[in-house]
């Protein structure tokens, strides 16, 4: 009768989060979360700056690269 009752309790794994103080755990958490919106700021930034240099390239572009880049057939036009 103990040899089943001593197979029914199994030990589950210990975990990081069971060996560490609860303390810790959520200052990870939480510089986690710090790092992470840095990331999404650093993203928007250079989606930002990409927008920026493209908006300048076509502003500085020539009649004839316009022309070129145009999807129409201007030859029908004339």
């Amino acid at each position: 009768m103990k040899k089943r009752q001593e197979k029914k309790v199994v030990e589950k794994p210990a975990t990081l989060g069971d060996l560490l103080n609860s303390d810790l755990v959520n200052e990870l958490k939480q510089k986690k979360k710090e790092l992470e919106n840095q990331e999404e700021q650093k993203r928007k930034v250079q989606e930002e700056k990409k927008r920026e240099e493209r908006r300048l390239k076509e502003k500085n572009k020539s009649f004839e690269e316009l022309l070129n880049e145009s999807e129409f057939n201007w030859k029908d036009f004339k």
